[in-house]
């Protein structure tokens, strides 16, 4: 197929690019760079520079004549979200509408929408998460982003396009950026490997269900290649992990034997998150397959070599 990838210079974008590629499939790449870094593009992929909001979005989607969109492109600070809601829904909620309007004038066959788990779901009884679950979304940035999928799951049918929006636990793995407010683990590891001391939020006893970014490109690139698979499904292992646990992993991995600090609360934040997976064996054929321990030995050695350890 003809795959466009929007956000695919990010963290999980870039991940999605090379599982396609290997796939055999051809790729072109939208990103505006915000966020996103150049050099993480597949040299394989070609590169388009350019807004999803952009007026020039339907011409060029016109021309490439993509088969499926994995719309991976997003506004993903919660701190940015509640300072700025207003760009938080232009670039979530318009941006997502205008793409896929654009989409489906394209003749584009498949939509995939990356979503989030955590941030839709709020706190829940229910843990792990199933899909059926309301969604309780505690931030503008989870307002917006369940609100895209509405949009998606309706209005993409309507354009003849099949949908499915993948709701995605705590990724972590090589090329997330350890300066961003989400990313515990990169935040982790790159502050271990420094030699500097981590801050936990809180006791750290709050749990996340931690999913290898390279199980998620698997993901991907079943919901794209399976032509009876459609909906919301959810990404993760369905397993609590606490950020002490994550913290100790690390530690122990890169060789420090230094206790975290622990600081207040942040105000908001989840007790527990994990998402149930079922479906996604199901619908996808879909288990995460790499162990916490084994994910977190790669991370690590990914922030080794970028920073020349």
């Amino acid at each position: 197929m003809r795959v466009l990838v929007t956000g695919g210079a990010g963290f999980i974008g870039s991940h999605v690019v090379d599982r396609l590629l290997q796939q055999d499939h051809e790729v072109r790449v939208l990103d505006d760079l915000s966020t996103g870094r150049r050099e993480l593009v597949n040299r394989a992929a070609r590169f388009q520079r350019g807004d999803i909001r952009s007026r020039r979005l339907p011409r060029l989607l016109e021309q490439w004549r993509p088969d499926a969109i994995v719309h991976a492109a997003a506004q993903a600070s919660v701190s940015r979200s509640l300072t700025d809601p207003d760009f938080d829904a232009s670039v979530n909620i318009g941006g997502t509408l205008g793409l896929v309007r654009a989409a489906g004038a394209a003749g584009v066959r498949a939509f995939l929408y990356i979503s989030t788990g955590g941030a839709a779901y709020g706190d829940t009884a229910v843990v792990p998460t199933p899909e059926e679950h309301p969604v309780a979304p505690s931030s503008p940035y989870g307002v917006s982003k369940t609100a895209a999928e509405r949009y998606v799951e309706c209005y993409g049918p309507l354009l003849g396009m099949r949908t499915v929006v993948l709701r995605l636990a705590n990724i972590y793995g090589p090329r997330q950026n350890p300066q961003g407010e989400a990313g515990v683990v990169a935040i982790f590891a790159d502050r271990l490997l420094r030699g500097e001391g981590c801050l936990i939020n809180g006791d750290g006893e709050q749990t996340r269900d931690f999913v290898y970014v390279e199980d998620v490109a698997d993901a991907v690139v079943r919901g794209l290649e399976r032509s009876d698979a459609i909906g919301v499904v959810n990404i993760g292992t369905g397993i609590e992990t606490t950020v002490n646990s994550i913290y100790a992993r690390l530690a122990r991995a890169a060789g420090v034997t230094v206790a975290a600090e622990h600081g207040p609360a942040k105000p908001g934040e989840q007790r527990r998150s994990a998402l149930a997976a079922g479906r996604a064996a199901r619908v996808l054929g879909w288990t995460a397959t790499t162990a916490l321990d084994d994910g977190l030995e790669r991370t690590l050695s990914y922030f080794k070599t970028s920073a020349g350890a």
